[in-house]
C-alpha cells in the first residue's frame, strides 16, 4: 500500500504544491489538508508548509497553531503521527508545542533568501534517516523569521540529547542560536528546519536534490511500520 502523506493549505501558505510534489517525487502519495477541517483524512505523515499562514500576523505561525486542522495534528503527532514543518510551518509546530523554542526576525531585520549549506546531525529522526552523520547539504533558504532561540536549558537540552536535525555551515544566516536550523522532538517523529527541503528535489530545478532525503526518510519510516 502506498504511503500517504497529508500537506497542509493556510491562508496565505505558497509552498504547498512544492511539498506535495516532493511528496509524491519520493514514491508516496501526497494529500491535501484544508486549515478549516479538523480531518486529517487518515494519512500516515503530515507536512506543514512554508509560506505566510494568515499573512503573518500577530506573530509567524500564531494564528496558525489554533487553525481545526493543527488540533488534529497535535492529537495525531502525540500518537506517533510523523510531522515535518518546513519554515512557516517549523513556526507553527513551534507555537504549537510540539518543537520547543521559538522562531524570531533574523538579525539584522534582513529577510534572507540563499541557497545555504546545512549539516546533518541528527540521523535517527523520522525524517532524517536517509542521512549520513555529519553529511552537507545545500537547501534553499527563504526567511525574515528564521531566528531560532530558545531559553538555555532548552538549547542545554537539544544538544544533549542530539536532537538537533540540522546545523547552518558556512555562515549563520540569521542569528540562530547554535547555528541550529532544524531540530526534532524528543521521540524523533516530528521535525521542524527553515530552510526549505521542497526546492531541492531535483538538481534541474533546485541547487541540489539534497532535500529529498528527508522525504525519502519519512516513506522508509513508512515503510518499516
Amino acid at each position: 500500500m502506498t504511503a500517504r502523506i497529508g500537506v497542509i493549505t493556510f491562508p496565505g501558505t505558497l509552498d504547498d504544491h512544492d511539498a506535495a510534489r516532493a511528496v509524491d517525487r519520493s514514491g508516496a502519495r501526497s494529500v491535501p489538508l484544508w486549515h478549516a477541517d479538523a480531518d486529517l483524512k487518515g494519512v500516515d505523515a503530515v507536512v506543514v508548509p512554508g509560506g505566510f499562514s494568515y499573512g503573518d500576523y500577530l506573530r509567524a505561525g500564531a494564528i496558525a497553531r489554533f487553525a481545526p486542522v493543527m488540533t488534529e495534528v497535535v492529537a495525531a503527532a502525540g500518537k506517533g503521527l510523523p510531522v515535518l514543518g518546513i519554515c512557516n510551518g517549523f513556526q507553527i509546530l513551534c507555537e504549537a508545542g510540539l518543537l520547543p523554542g521559538v522562531l524570531i526576525r533574523n538579525k539584522g531585520l534582513h529577510f534572507v533568501c540563499r541557497d545555504q549549506w546545512l549539516k546533518v546531525e541528527n540521523t535517527t529522526s523520522a525524517w532524517t534517516s536517509r542521512f549520513e552523520p555529519g553529511a552537507e547539504i545545500l537547501i534553499p533558504l527563504k526567511s525574515g523569521e528564521g531566528c531560532y532561540v530558545a531559553d538555555r536549558h532548552v538549547i542545554d537540552e537539544l544538544e544533549g540529547e542530539g536532537r538537533v536535525a540540522f546545523r547552518y555551515v558556512g555562515g549563520n544566516p540569521n542569528g540562530a542560536l547554535n547555528d541550529i536550523a532544524g531540530i526534532t522532538s524528543a521521540n524523533g517523529r516530528v521535525v521542524g528546519l527553515m530552510p526549505h527541503p521542497e526546492h531541492a528535489i531535483d538538481a534541474l530545478t533546485g541547487p541540489s536534490d539534497d532535500g529529498l532525503g528527508l522525504f525519502l526518510s519519512a516513506l522508509d519510516t513508512l515503510v518499516a511500520a
